[in-house]
C-alpha cells in the first residue's frame, strides 16, 4: 500500500535521504564506471614496458629497373648476326695451326658491363639505453645501488636485452653465453663488444678503471651486462681473487658492506656472477644474506658452472632468488681446439634440453673462437640468446 505522504507530519529528511533522493539513474551510473574503467586500462597500458621493442631493422634500396640491351636480348642485333653467319665462307682450319689455337680476340663492344646499385642495409644491433635508469637506482653512501623501483620494476628486467618470443618458443636449440672479466683490459673488452654478437653478455670485474663507460658502450652495442663479485675459493688467501673478496667466515655485516661497495662501482647490470668462490658457494650460511640482498634489489644470480658442488640451488630456492648454473665453462682449457669442442658440447646440450648455458673469460683466443662458431651457428639451426632469457620466469 503506498504511503500518502499528505498525511505524514512535516519534517526535514535527513542527510541520506536527501543525498538517495538526488541519486543518478543507474544508466548514467554504468556510463560513468565504464568510462572509468577504460581510462584506467589505458593508463595502464601506456606504462607497461615493451621487451620486444627495438628488433632489428632492415633497410632496402632498390634503384629503378634499367632496360638492358645485349645481343641475345636486342631482335635487330640477332638477326643481323644469323645473316653473317649464314653468308659467311666457312674456313679450312688446319688443327696443327698454332695459330688455330690462340682464343678469338676480345671484342670488348660486344661485352657491356652491368653495375648494379641495389643495396641491403641492415643494423645487426640492438642498442640498449645507457644506464643509470633512475627509477631503479638508489643512491647510498657506498654509491649507485640496484633497487626495485616504486612501481615495481627490476633492473634483472630493466637492463636485459630482450629475446624475441619467435626464439624462445621455437623448438630450435638456444644457447646462451656469458663472458667475464671484462673492464681490466680495455682493448680486449673494446674487441669483445665490437666483435662479438650482440646477443653475448658480458660480466664485467668490478676492479677496473672507466668502468661505467665501458659498459654503457657494450650496452649501446646490444650487450647486456652482468657484474661479476668475487667469493672465497678453495684455498684462500693463498689463491685470492682480489680485493674485499666476500669470505664464508666473516660476519654478514662485513659481507654485505662489500657486496655493495662492488655493486657501486658502476650501474646497469641485470644480474651477478660468481668469480671463483669454490668454499663460498658450498656454505649455505654465508649464501643466504648474499642471496637476500640480490632478490630485494631485483637481480638474478648465475654460477660461473666451475664449481663441481655448491649449495647455490637450495640458498636460491629460500631466498626466492632466480638463478642458474652454467653448464660449460667453454675455455677451461684456453685453446681454439678445446673452445670449439666445448661449443659443441653446449650445442648437444641445447639439443637435448632446448637451451644450455655456457660461460668463459675475455681471453682473446676466446673471443676470436667464439666469434667464428657464432658466424656458423645459425646454418646449424642454433639460436644465440642472452642470458637473462634462460630465465624463462623474465619473459612470465
Amino acid at each position: 500500500m503506498f504511503r500518502d505522504e499528505l498525511k505524514q507530519p512535516l519534517r526535514k529528511k535527513s542527510l541520506t535521504q536527501r543525498l538517495w533522493a538526488k541519486r543518478p539513474p543507474a544508466l548514467v551510473l554504468a556510463y560513468v564506471l565504464t568510462a572509468a574503467g577504460f581510462a584506467g586500462a589505458g593508463v595502464w597500458a601506456v606504462k607497461q614496458p615493451l621487451p620486444f621493442a627495438g628488433e632489428p631493422l632492415v633497410t632496402v634500396s632498390i634503384p629503378a629497373p634499367e632496360e638492358i640491351k645485349t645481343a641475345s636480348t636486342d631482335p635487330a642485333a640477332a638477326d643481323a648476326a644469323a645473316d653473317e653467319a649464314v653468308d659467311a665462307p666457312v674456313p679450312d682450319i688446319d688443327a696443327n695451326d698454332p695459330a688455330a689455337q690462340a682464343p678469338p680476340p676480345d671484342d670488348s663492344e660486344a661485352v657491356q658491363a652491368v653495375k648494379s646499385d641495389d643495396a641491403i642495409i641492415v643494423q645487426p644491433r640492438r642498442t640498449l639505453a645507457p644506464a643509470p635508469i633512475a627509477a631503479v637506482v638508489e643512491v647510498t653512501t657506498w654509491g649507485q645501488l640496484p633497487r626495485i623501483s616504486k612501481t615495481g620494476e627490476k633492473p634483472s628486467r630493466v637492463y636485459a636485452r630482450s629475446a624475441s618470443l619467435n626464439d624462445i618458443h621455437s623448438d630450435r636449440p638456444k644457447i646462451a653465453i656469458l663472458l667475464g672479466g671484462l673492464g681490466l683490459n680495455k682493448k680486449l673488452t673494446q674487441r669483445a663488444i665490437r666483435e662479438l654478437p650482440g646477443e653475448v653478455t658480458l660480466a664485467f670485474a668490478p676492479y677496473g678503471d672507466g668502468l661505467q663507460e665501458q659498459v654503457n658502450v657494450a650496452r649501446g652495442q646490444g650487450h647486456e651486462v652482468f657484474l661479476q663479485v668475487p667469493l672465497e675459493p678453495i684455498g684462500y688467501p693463498a689463491s685470492n681473487p682480489g680485493p674485499k673478496t666476500l669470505l664464508g667466515d666473516t660476519s654478514e655485516a662485513e659481507n654485505i658492506d662489500a657486496l655493495r661497495w662492488h655493486m657501486s662501482r658502476f650501474t646497469g647490470y641485470a644480474g651477478v656472477v660468481n668469480y671463483m668462490g669454490g668454499r663460498f658457494l658450498s656454505m649455505p650460511k654465508p649464501l643466504k644474506p648474499f642471496f637476500t640482498e640480490l632478490k630485494n634489489r631485483g637481480l638474478m644470480f648465475l654460477e660461473d658452472g666451475s664449481l663441481a658442488l655448491s649449495a647455490t640451488e637450495q640458498a636460491a630456492k629460500s631466498a626466492n632468488l632466480q638463478a642458474k648454473r652454467a653448464k660449460v665453462v667453454i675455455d677451461a682449457d684456453p685453446s681454439p681446439q678445446a673452445i670449439t669442442s666445448a661449443l659443441t658440447l653446449l650445442e648437444e646440450e641445447a639439443k637435448a634440453n632446448g637451451m644450455a648455458v655456457g660461460t668463459g673469460s675475455g681471453l682473446e683466443v676466446t673471443i676470436d673462437t667464439l666469434k667464428d662458431w657464432a658466424r656458423d651457428a645459425a646454418e646449424r639451426g642454433i639460436v644465440l640468446v642472452p642470458v637473462t632469457a634462460s630465465y624463462q620466469g623474465r619473459l612470465g
